[in-house]
């Protein structure tokens, strides 16, 4: 068996869903499990629907709602047999009639909780799903569609809710098993699952891939397909410099780094479960069928190149804390580290001195009461507009000087934090949004301007 993920742009239409019937017809003797993100940007639509309600704009929310139902309705009546349309329709008008009284109830509230906006946010993957399904059997791919909810299990932190292993592993194992997909695809919705109470929760945004990482697991499938709209994995973000080279091949480790510092074709829990059960990844171009993309491997060929990738990650805010006393006092860092917990804001990079910590976050939502915390031991500032840099690669590790190349290529710009022994495959610093394109570039222009063909292309 192989699971198969397509993200929201490889079925945000009709012509979309048909290109990815072909591309599972084309594999359905590897007995497929589909995994579907919601389509095309429903998921954002969803949740201004959402925002419009509780901000006392009932109107327009019920407005966003009809116009939802109407995308839906005409891409899915073009992929779906005439006999069926009535019971589509049906379909369609149990979800939004549900979505409209969800809708109804945060106007009158005025206030929106987390388990609501997962309740809310949960109906682009729980359409796209069915549609698909349904669109499958349009053409000619026998199929079953399975609710995800029956089978992810997850705590209760909705909006970022967390697997619990064992028993989603149990319930997929029981859902899916082998002789249930010979011949069929099985198509499921990535993002959500539910408590062990069934309460519907989500793995938080991109948490599709996760999905798939953790439906391949729990069948003990041979690889995991993320069908996206890029060729693979790059040296380099496109929307910061364009002109990247594809990588072949790429180490578990490696993309596991360039997903957590920013490359947005992978979600960075995907891995976890893949690595886990050592399953191959590929990132495949629902769009270029027959493209290679990018495998990723427990452990990938040797490299001649130093770095595998330059990951970016913009929207950073520096804070910098500054003990009130002459030295830092026994337990400083605890206190600040049990203020950012409490906050539940995660850091990314830390840097200390004799006096002072500078760290990294990328979401202020609770800044201003983590730094009123914070002002009651320390001295606290904090600088927006920032971006992270990550060279990464496997032979960072084991080669002499490369701090001094990736800064020696980086002197024209002010680098802000630097960060290598938390890590043995990556150098990371930060520097502000202006100057994250000169900074990629010179790096691209230092690291790849050779490269081993038996890794990039």
């Amino acid at each position: 068996m192989i699971v198969m993920k397509f993200g929201g742009t490889s079925v945000e239409s009709a012509a979309a869903i048909e290109r990815m019937a072909g591309i599972v017809g084309g594999r359905l003797d590897r007995r497929p499990v589909v995994v579907v993100s919601a389509m095309g940007k429903t998921t954002n639509r969803l949740l201004e629907i959402a925002r419009q309600a509780v901000g006392g704009r009932r109107r327009e929310a019920i407005q966003l709602i009809h116009e939802l139902r109407d995308f839906h309705s005409r891409e899915a009546r073009q992929v779906t047999p005439l006999s069926e349309r009535a019971e589509l329709d049906l379909f369609l008008d149990e979800h939004f009639q549900e979505l409209t009284e969800l809708v109804k109830g945060l106007a009158v509230l005025g206030e929106a909780t987390p388990r609501a906006i997962d309740a809310i946010a949960s109906y682009g993957e729980r359409l796209s799903s069915y549609i698909v399904a349904r669109a499958l059997c349009h053409f000619g791919i026998d199929s079953l569609h399975l609710d995800s909810r029956s089978c992810v299990v997850t705590d209760d932190r909705f909006t970022q809710a967390a697997p619990l292993y064992s028993p989603t592993y149990q319930r997929l194992a029981e859902n899916i098993p082998p002789r249930l997909v010979q011949g069929k695809a099985v198509v499921m919705g990535g993002f959500i699952g539910a408590t062990e109470h069934g309460v519907t929760t989500t793995l938080g945004r991109g948490g599709s891939d996760f999905s798939a990482s953790l439906v391949g697991a729990g069948i003990g499938a041979e690889e995991i397909q993320i069908w996206t709209d890029v060729d693979g994995m790059l040296t380099c973000d496109p929307t910061i410099l364009p002109g990247g080279r594809r990588l072949k091949v790429i180490s578990f480790n490696e993309a596991a780094e360039l997903a957590y510092f920013g490359a947005k074709v992978l979600h960075p829990s995907t891995l976890l479960p893949a690595m886990d059960k050592n399953i191959p990844v590929f990132i495949l171009n629902s769009r270029r069928v027959d493209g290679e993309g990018t495998k990723i491997l427990p452990q990938a060929p040797p490299s001649r190149s130093l770095a595998k990738s330059i990951a970016c990650k913009k929207n950073i805010t520096v804070v910098d804390i500054c003990s009130t006393r002459m030295l830092m006092a026994h337990g400083f860092l605890r206190r600040i580290f049990e203020v950012f917990d409490r906050y539940e804001t995660p850091v990314d990079m830390v840097t200390t001195s004799e006096v002072s910590v500078s760290l990294t976050i990328d979401s202020t939502a609770r800044l201003e009461e983590i730094t009123g915390e914070l002002r009651q031991f320390a001295e606290v500032s904090h600088e927006n507009r920032q971006a992270i840099v990550c060279v990464v690669g496997d032979n960072i590790r084991y080669t002499p000087g490369v701090a001094g190349r990736i800064f020696k290529a980086v002197e024209g710009v002010n680098v802000r934090m630097i960060s290598q022994g938390a890590s043995l495959r990556n150098v990371s610093f930060v520097v502000r949004e202006s100057d994250l394109r000169p900074a990629v570039e010179a790096l691209h222009n230092a690291f790849f301007s050779q490269l081993d063909p038996e890794i990039f292309e």
